[in-house]
Order: C-alpha cells, then sequence, then structure tokens
C-alpha cells in the first residue's frame, strides 16, 4: 500500500512551524520577534484549515499506529483553535514578559504533542506525543524566568509530570507484557477473548494515575493550582484547555476502546473519582481569593463532568465527551484572556481588584461572566447543553453521579457569581478605562459568541459530534 502522505498534512504543518518560529527566534535580533506572534497565528490558521478540508480523509499509517479517522480529526481541530484564540488573545502579555521565540516554539510543539495523541493507535506513538505536550509544557510554565513563581511552578510540574509519565509507561509495559501487542485496537480482541488477571488490574490503576495527572483528576490534581497560579496566563489556558482535551482523546482511546472488555473493573472506579473530582474541586474554589487559583479548581471541576462521559463507556458517553470538551475551549479561553489582558492593566490577579471592572472595561466584564455562567450550566449557554448531554448518557445506569453533578453546578454558581458581583456592583480601585487590542477583542467576541451560539443552537455542533464519534469504534 503506497504510503498517503495527506494523513501526515497538519503535523507536517504544525512541525515545520515549530521549526520555522524556533530558528526565526534564534536567528532575529530581539526588538525583531514580534512578528513571531503574528506568524504563529498564521501557521495555526494554516493548519486548522487543512484540518476542515482533509476532514473526510481517513485512513491509518505505519500499520494501524497512527490513526486517522475523523474522532482524531475533531481533537485536533479542537486543540488547534484552542492554540489559535490563545496565541492571538495574549500577544501583548507576551511581550510584556519580554519573551517571544521560546514561547511561540514551544506553543507550536505543544500543538504538535497533542495532534500526535489524538491520533495514537498503539502505545509508542501514544507516548512520543505524551512527551512531546508535556516537555513543551514544563518549559512554558517556566519561560518567563524573572518570575519567581513561574520558575518554582516549572520546578513542580517537572517532578510531577514525571512521576505521572512514569507510572503510565509502567502500566502500557505491563499491557504490553500480558497480551503481547502495543497496538490499541488489537488489545481489545485479545482482552474481550481472554481472563482478566490481577497484573491487568494493576496496570489498570497505573494508567488511571498517569492519565489522571494530565486531566488533573482528584487525587492526582495536586500540581494544578500551583502551576496554573504561576505559570504565565496564557500557558494556563492552552493548559486548561489543549492539553486537557488530548489527554481524554487518549483517555477515551485506551480504555472505551482497548481496555472495553474490562469496563466491568474500571467503570465503577472512575465513577468514584469522577465524583471526587467534582465535589473537591468546587469545594476548594469556594475560599479561593485569586482567580487563576479559583479556574484552576474550577477545572479540576470541569474534568470531573468529562469523566462522567467516560463512565458510560458507550457511543453516547464518547459524543457528550466530545462536545462538551468543544464548548469548554469557549468558555475557558474567554476567562483567561480576560484575565491576562485585566493583569497586564492592574498586575493583579486577586479577586478584589476587579471591582467596578464592568465600569472600566464593560466588554471584558461581560464575557468574563458569560463564559463563567456557561461553565456553572447556567441555561441558555453552552455549559448548559454540554452537562446535559454527559448527564443523560448515565441518567439510567448512575442516577446518583447525575444528581450530584447536578448538585455540584448549583454549588459552582456561588463562586463564579461571587466575581460577577465584584466586577458588577463594587466601585472601582481607579476610573482608568482599561483597553484592550484589536486582536483581544476578536477573540473575546469569538468566546462570547460562541458560548451563545451553541447554547442557544447545539445542533450543528451535534451533528459533527455524531459523525466523529461514529468513526470511535471503525477499526
Amino acid at each position: 500500500m503506497p504510503f498517503d502522505y495527506r494523513l501526515l498534512t497538519i503535523e507536517m504543518i504544525v512541525a515545520a512551524l515549530g521549526l520555522i518560529v524556533l530558528v526565526l527566534g534564534l536567528i532575529a535580533p530581539e526588538n525583531k520577534q514580534k512578528g513571531l506572534g503574528p506568524l504563529t497565528v498564521m501557521g495555526f490558521l494554516g493548519a486548522l484549515a487543512a484540518a476542515m478540508v482533509l476532514w473526510n480523509t481517513q485512513g491509518t499509517l505505519f500499520d494501524g499506529m497512527f490513526v486517522v479517522d475523523k474522532y482524531a480529526a475533531f481533537f485536533k481541530i479542537l486543540c488547534l483553535s484552542a492554540a489559535v484564540l490563545v496565541t492571538l488573545g495574549c500577544t501583548q502579555y507576551v511581550r510584556n514578559m519580554g519573551v517571544h521565540g521560546e514561547y511561540y516554539a514551544m506553543i507550536v510543539f505543544a500543538a504538535l504533542g497533542m495532534c500526535v495523541m489524538a491520533s495514537a493507535g498503539d502505545f509508542i506513538t501514544l507516548y512520543l506525543g505524551l512527551e512531546l505536550m508535556t516537555i513543551a509544557f514544563i518549559i512554558l510554565v517556566a519561560v518567563n524566568k524573572r518570575d519567581g513563581k513561574a520558575v518554582e511552578a516549572g520546578m513542580k510540574y517537572l517532578v510531577l509530570a514525571g512521576l505521572s509519565s512514569a507510572a503510565l509507561l509502567y502500566g502500557l509495559s505491563l499491557v504490553y507484557g500480558m497480551t503481547g501487542t502495543i497496538m490499541i485496537y488489537d488489545i481489545a480482541r485479545l482482552v474481550a477473548a481472554g481472563s482478566i488477571s490481577p497484573v491487568l488490574i494493576f496496570a489498570l490503576v497505573l494508567l488511571v494515575a498517569g492519565l489522571g495527572f494530565k486531566v488533573s483528576v482528584v487525587p492526582f490534581h495536586m500540581w494544578a493550582p500551583d502551576i496554573y497560579h504561576g505559570a504565565p496566563t496564557p500557558v494556563t489556558a492552552f493548559l486548561a484547555v489543549g492539553s486537557k482535551a488530548a489527554s481524554f482523546a487518549v483517555l477515551l482511546r485506551l480504555f472505551v476502546a482497548g481496555l472495553a472488555g474490562m469496563a466491568g473493573t474500571w467503570i465503577m472506579p472512575v465513577a468514584v473519582l469522577a465524583a471526587l473530582t467534582m465535589v473537591i474541586g468546587n469545594l476548594l474554589a469556594i475560599p479561593q481569593t485569586n482567580i487563576k487559583r479559583m479556574l484552576a479548581y474550577s477545572s479540576i471541576a470541569q474534568a470531573g463532568y468529562i469523566l462522567v462521559g467516560l463512565v458510560a463507556a458507550n457511543e453516547s458517553g464518547i459524543k457528550g465527551v466530545m462536545f462538551y470538551s468543544f464548548l469548554y475551549v469557549f468558555a475557558t479561553m474567554g476567562a483567561f484572556v480576560v484575565v491576562a489582558a485585566v493583569y497586564n492593566k492592574i498586575k493583579s490577579e486577586e479577586i478584589a481588584d476587579y471591582a467596578g471592572l464592568a465600569q472600566r472595561a464593560p466588554l471584558l466584564a461581560a464575557v468574563l461572566t458569560i463564559s463563567m455562567l456557561s461553565m456553572a450550566g447556567i441555561p441558555p449557554l453552552a455549559g448548559f447543553v454540554g452537562k446535559f448531554y454527559l448527564f443523560k448518557t448515565i441518567i439510567s445506569g448512575y442516577f446518583w453521579l447525575a444528581l450530584l453533578g447536578l448538585i455540584m453546578s448549583m454549588i459552582s454558581v456561588y463562586y463564579y457569581l461571587r466575581v460577577c458581583l465584584v466586577m458588577y456592583r463594587d466601585d472601582p480601585k481607579e476610573n482608568t478605562p482599561i483597553e484592550v487590542s484589536g486582536a483581544v477583542a476578536v477573540v473575546l467576541l469569538v468566546a462570547m459568541i460562541g458560548t451563545m451560539v451553541i447554547g442557544i443552537y447545539p445542533g450543528p455542533l451535534s451533528e459533527v459530534v455524531n459523525t466523529a464519534a461514529g468513526t470511535f469504534f471503525l477499526h
């Protein structure tokens, strides 16, 4: 069979972009590197356009090690969309930080790792993509060498990411040792035909621990608040959206497709983890006074909601995860771009310093409000529809989990509205308007409109998700 290079088009575009940005960052004078941001945005838009054009292109490479289907294409579009929004919306923040070439190059390589993860059909490809993404994020978290918090966060992330990667690799090696193959879809047939050994169960625990770290599921969430707080805001945004989406793409492919024969063993523990994640994430967000730490715990709670789709362990659950992950891009990016824009002006991330933001920057306050209300699941915003799709998949078998998710969503309204009250009720400490650039305004409008349109008219996204999820089991 001839090698079909079209299946690698997206990865080749992103890899070439990363190398170009890296080389230009090394050879261009520091005062000439401001153009790297627009170049990166244009490159990401090119890769995004290619992903959409090649939507119907499907196949496998390297004897099934690299899988290109609509499921993988969906997550690539999701991650590239997040990359475009975070790069375009935080250009001024990056300029103020004083880093250019290395920052943009690592953003591109992190996105490349996410794309590889989405198409992983075996353990080697999965691990290579995961480590490429992780190493890029370790550098990004500590990229601002002048900020002690960022350096500390980078060191913590390095140590904890290394431990989680070791656990994941050991788990994958045990599965290989028990089945004799590294191909995910071959493992599904072998596990279904054989008996479940204690070694496979232990491997399952290690896989949950390794991937649970990447999606910040309790009790593997301890890294998220400190890293989200210490890292530059654009890095935090991309980490919260892109890394989580790519990791869930792998999690679904590995568990629902590869380890479906052991579903009776892992579904209930995953349900318990989802419950703990929703409860602890929401409850610990309440006392936070720093908005990035609050959003970090909110992100942990969101991971619990998304994990509900894995509990369903069927095509409906996959659709729920994909739908919620996509709308989560708009809400999260909108919130973090606002945080970055406000920090550029007031140099603070404390919620109390957002007093009177509605008077100083009405657009910023409106976008932050809509983004947080969407994450809380308030109708008619996108978060409500996403949670409805997720909880609907488990209502018959795990009613208690759906009820708990509903209760936790209501509790989350408290800490989200607290920020809104500060912005709209309290008087500003300064009356100077907070101005935003045209690029930031575009990103904010896209995030706000996307969140509202998906909530009011979810049909088109639902159809795309149905089509993409339908290719998940066709291997």
